[in-house]
Protein backbone atom coordinates (compact mmCIF):
# COMPACT_ATOMS: atom_id res chain seq x y z
CA UNK A 1 0.00 0.00 0.00
CA UNK A 2 2.83 2.35 0.86
CA UNK A 3 4.47 1.49 -2.49
CA UNK A 4 1.33 2.49 -4.36
CA UNK A 5 1.18 5.79 -2.48
CA UNK A 6 4.85 6.44 -3.27
CA UNK A 7 4.30 5.81 -6.98
CA UNK A 8 1.21 8.02 -6.98
CA UNK A 9 3.13 10.87 -5.33
CA UNK A 10 6.00 10.50 -7.82
CA UNK A 11 3.64 10.65 -10.79
CA UNK A 12 1.96 13.73 -9.32
CA UNK A 13 5.29 15.49 -8.93
CA UNK A 14 6.37 14.64 -12.49
CA UNK A 15 3.15 15.95 -13.98
CA UNK A 16 3.51 19.13 -11.96
CA UNK A 17 6.91 19.94 -13.56
CA UNK A 18 6.37 22.58 -16.26
CA UNK A 19 7.32 21.42 -19.74
CA UNK A 20 9.62 23.85 -21.51
CA UNK A 21 8.48 24.72 -24.96
CA UNK A 22 11.08 23.88 -27.63
CA UNK A 23 11.39 26.76 -30.02
CA UNK A 24 12.40 25.83 -33.55
CA UNK A 25 15.13 28.10 -34.87
CA UNK A 26 14.96 28.79 -38.58
CA UNK A 27 17.59 30.46 -40.70
CA UNK A 28 17.19 31.71 -44.25
CA UNK A 29 19.80 31.94 -46.99
CA UNK A 30 20.44 35.62 -46.31
CA UNK A 31 21.29 34.94 -42.67
CA UNK A 32 23.65 32.19 -43.69
CA UNK A 33 25.35 34.46 -46.23
CA UNK A 34 25.93 37.08 -43.54
CA UNK A 35 27.61 34.48 -41.34
CA UNK A 36 29.97 33.65 -44.20
CA UNK A 37 31.94 36.85 -43.74
CA UNK A 38 33.35 39.33 -46.23
CA UNK A 39 34.50 36.62 -48.65
CA UNK A 40 30.87 36.04 -49.57
CA UNK A 41 30.94 39.40 -51.40
CA UNK A 42 33.41 38.40 -54.15
CA UNK A 43 31.78 34.97 -54.40
CA UNK A 44 28.36 36.52 -55.02
CA UNK A 45 29.89 39.00 -57.49
CA UNK A 46 31.34 36.08 -59.45
CA UNK A 47 27.94 34.39 -59.40
CA UNK A 48 26.25 37.51 -60.75
CA UNK A 49 28.83 37.90 -63.53
CA UNK A 50 28.58 34.22 -64.47
CA UNK A 51 24.77 34.22 -64.67
CA UNK A 52 24.63 37.49 -66.62
CA UNK A 53 27.32 36.33 -69.03
CA UNK A 54 25.65 32.95 -69.52
CA UNK A 55 22.31 34.54 -70.42
CA UNK A 56 23.91 37.08 -72.77
CA UNK A 57 26.10 34.52 -74.56
CA UNK A 58 23.22 32.05 -74.87
CA UNK A 59 21.11 34.65 -76.65
CA UNK A 60 23.99 35.57 -78.98
CA UNK A 61 24.85 31.97 -79.84
CA UNK A 62 21.20 31.02 -80.37
CA UNK A 63 20.90 33.91 -82.82
CA UNK A 64 24.04 32.71 -84.61
CA UNK A 65 22.58 29.21 -84.95
CA UNK A 66 19.55 30.41 -86.89
CA UNK A 67 19.78 29.38 -90.50
CA UNK A 68 17.84 29.92 -93.71
CA UNK A 69 17.83 26.51 -95.40
CA UNK A 70 17.54 28.17 -98.82
CA UNK A 71 20.53 30.48 -98.26
CA UNK A 72 23.20 28.49 -100.11
CA UNK A 73 20.86 27.64 -102.99
CA UNK A 74 20.08 31.31 -103.48
CA UNK A 75 23.79 32.18 -103.32
CA UNK A 76 24.47 29.54 -105.95
CA UNK A 77 21.79 30.94 -108.25
CA UNK A 78 23.03 34.52 -107.87
CA UNK A 79 26.64 33.54 -108.61
CA UNK A 80 25.70 31.45 -111.65
CA UNK A 81 23.60 34.34 -112.94
CA UNK A 82 26.43 36.81 -112.32
CA UNK A 83 24.43 38.77 -109.72
CA UNK A 84 27.32 39.30 -107.32
CA UNK A 85 25.77 42.40 -105.72
CA UNK A 86 22.58 40.46 -104.99
CA UNK A 87 24.60 37.67 -103.40
CA UNK A 88 26.48 40.14 -101.20
CA UNK A 89 23.25 41.85 -100.19
CA UNK A 90 21.72 38.49 -99.26
CA UNK A 91 24.69 37.78 -97.00
CA UNK A 92 24.27 41.13 -95.27
CA UNK A 93 20.54 40.56 -94.77
CA UNK A 94 21.14 37.08 -93.35
CA UNK A 95 23.68 38.54 -90.88
CA UNK A 96 24.96 35.33 -89.34
CA UNK A 97 28.55 34.14 -88.80
CA UNK A 98 28.48 31.80 -91.77
CA UNK A 99 26.82 34.39 -94.04
CA UNK A 100 29.56 36.88 -93.18
CA UNK A 101 32.14 34.25 -94.08
CA UNK A 102 30.44 33.64 -97.43
CA UNK A 103 30.30 37.40 -97.99
CA UNK A 104 34.07 37.61 -97.56
CA UNK A 105 34.51 34.77 -100.02
CA UNK A 106 32.23 36.39 -102.61
CA UNK A 107 34.09 39.69 -102.28
CA UNK A 108 37.28 37.83 -103.30
CA UNK A 109 35.84 36.20 -106.43
CA UNK A 110 38.30 36.31 -109.29
CA UNK A 111 41.29 35.61 -107.08
CA UNK A 112 42.99 32.21 -106.64
CA UNK A 113 40.95 29.64 -104.74
CA UNK A 114 43.61 29.45 -102.03
CA UNK A 115 43.24 33.19 -101.37
CA UNK A 116 39.46 32.87 -101.14
CA UNK A 117 39.75 29.97 -98.69
CA UNK A 118 42.26 31.81 -96.48
CA UNK A 119 40.00 34.88 -96.42
CA UNK A 120 37.01 32.77 -95.37
CA UNK A 121 39.03 30.98 -92.67
CA UNK A 122 40.32 34.27 -91.26
CA UNK A 123 36.78 35.62 -91.09
CA UNK A 124 35.70 32.38 -89.42
CA UNK A 125 38.33 32.79 -86.72
CA UNK A 126 37.07 36.32 -86.06
CA UNK A 127 33.48 35.10 -85.80
CA UNK A 128 34.43 32.33 -83.37
CA UNK A 129 36.32 34.84 -81.22
CA UNK A 130 33.19 37.01 -81.12
CA UNK A 131 31.07 34.07 -79.99
CA UNK A 132 33.56 33.12 -77.27
CA UNK A 133 33.78 36.66 -75.92
CA UNK A 134 33.68 36.59 -72.13
CA UNK A 135 34.26 32.84 -71.80
CA UNK A 136 37.42 33.59 -69.82
CA UNK A 137 35.26 35.02 -67.02
CA UNK A 138 33.22 31.83 -66.79
CA UNK A 139 36.40 29.74 -66.71
CA UNK A 140 37.87 32.04 -64.06
CA UNK A 141 34.71 31.78 -61.95
CA UNK A 142 34.68 27.99 -62.24
CA UNK A 143 38.19 27.83 -60.83
CA UNK A 144 38.28 30.96 -58.66
CA UNK A 145 35.04 30.64 -56.68
CA UNK A 146 35.99 27.31 -55.01
CA UNK A 147 39.41 28.76 -54.18
CA UNK A 148 37.75 31.74 -52.48
CA UNK A 149 35.57 29.27 -50.59
CA UNK A 150 38.61 27.34 -49.40
CA UNK A 151 40.23 30.62 -48.38
CA UNK A 152 37.14 31.30 -46.28
CA UNK A 153 37.57 27.85 -44.73
CA UNK A 154 41.10 28.69 -43.66
CA UNK A 155 40.27 32.15 -42.33
CA UNK A 156 37.22 30.79 -40.50
CA UNK A 157 39.20 28.06 -38.77
CA UNK A 158 41.97 30.54 -37.87
CA UNK A 159 39.33 32.77 -36.34
CA UNK A 160 37.83 29.84 -34.40
CA UNK A 161 41.19 28.77 -32.97
CA UNK A 162 42.06 32.39 -32.17
CA UNK A 163 38.83 32.78 -30.18
CA UNK A 164 39.45 29.46 -28.47
CA UNK A 165 42.99 30.47 -27.48
CA UNK A 166 41.81 33.78 -26.08
CA UNK A 167 39.02 32.10 -24.10
CA UNK A 168 41.48 29.99 -22.17
CA UNK A 169 39.68 27.42 -20.04
CA UNK A 170 36.27 29.03 -20.64
CA UNK A 171 35.80 27.53 -24.07
CA UNK A 172 32.19 27.47 -25.24
CA UNK A 173 30.81 26.13 -28.48
CA UNK A 174 28.99 29.40 -29.08
CA UNK A 175 32.36 31.14 -28.96
CA UNK A 176 33.59 29.03 -31.87
CA UNK A 177 30.38 29.10 -33.89
CA UNK A 178 31.13 32.29 -35.85
CA UNK A 179 34.45 31.00 -37.14
CA UNK A 180 33.02 27.58 -37.97
CA UNK A 181 30.08 29.20 -39.76
CA UNK A 182 32.48 31.27 -41.87
CA UNK A 183 34.57 28.21 -42.70
CA UNK A 184 31.67 26.01 -43.80
CA UNK A 185 29.42 28.57 -45.50
CA UNK A 186 32.14 30.06 -47.71
CA UNK A 187 33.19 26.57 -48.77
CA UNK A 188 29.66 25.62 -49.76
CA UNK A 189 29.05 28.93 -51.55
CA UNK A 190 32.34 28.75 -53.45
CA UNK A 191 31.70 25.18 -54.59
CA UNK A 192 28.13 25.94 -55.67
CA UNK A 193 29.17 28.99 -57.69
CA UNK A 194 32.11 27.10 -59.21
CA UNK A 195 29.91 24.18 -60.26
CA UNK A 196 27.33 26.51 -61.82
CA UNK A 197 30.04 28.36 -63.76
CA UNK A 198 31.67 25.11 -64.92
CA UNK A 199 28.44 23.67 -66.28
CA UNK A 200 27.59 27.00 -67.93
CA UNK A 201 31.03 27.19 -69.55
CA UNK A 202 30.89 23.65 -70.93
CA UNK A 203 27.35 24.21 -72.21
CA UNK A 204 28.35 27.34 -74.11
CA UNK A 205 31.49 25.69 -75.49
CA UNK A 206 29.35 22.87 -76.84
CA UNK A 207 26.97 25.34 -78.49
CA UNK A 208 29.87 27.24 -80.08
CA UNK A 209 31.26 23.95 -81.38
CA UNK A 210 27.93 23.38 -83.12
CA UNK A 211 28.14 26.80 -84.77
CA UNK A 212 31.75 26.13 -85.84
CA UNK A 213 30.72 22.83 -87.44
CA UNK A 214 28.01 24.63 -89.39
CA UNK A 215 30.48 27.31 -90.48
CA UNK A 216 32.91 24.67 -91.72
CA UNK A 217 30.12 22.93 -93.59
CA UNK A 218 29.05 26.15 -95.29
CA UNK A 219 32.67 26.93 -96.21
CA UNK A 220 33.10 23.57 -97.93
CA UNK A 221 29.76 23.98 -99.66
CA UNK A 222 30.77 27.40 -100.95
CA UNK A 223 34.16 26.17 -102.20
CA UNK A 224 32.46 23.26 -103.96
CA UNK A 225 30.06 25.76 -105.50
CA UNK A 226 32.96 27.72 -106.98
CA UNK A 227 34.52 24.56 -108.38
CA UNK A 228 31.30 23.42 -110.06
CA UNK A 229 31.04 24.04 -113.76
CA UNK A 230 28.55 26.76 -114.67
CA UNK A 231 25.21 25.38 -115.89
Amino acid sequence: MNLLLFIQDAVTELTAIPVQEVREVKMNVFDLALKGGWLMIPIFLLLFVAVALFIERTLVINKAQKEDVTFMNRIRDYIYEGKIDSALNLCRVENTPYSRMIEKGISRLGRPMSDILVTIENEGNIEVAKLEKGFIWLATTAGGAPMLGFLGTVTGMVRAFFDMANAGSNVDITLLSSGIYEALITTVAGLVVGIIALFAYNYLVAKVSGVVSKMESRTMEFMDLLNEPAK
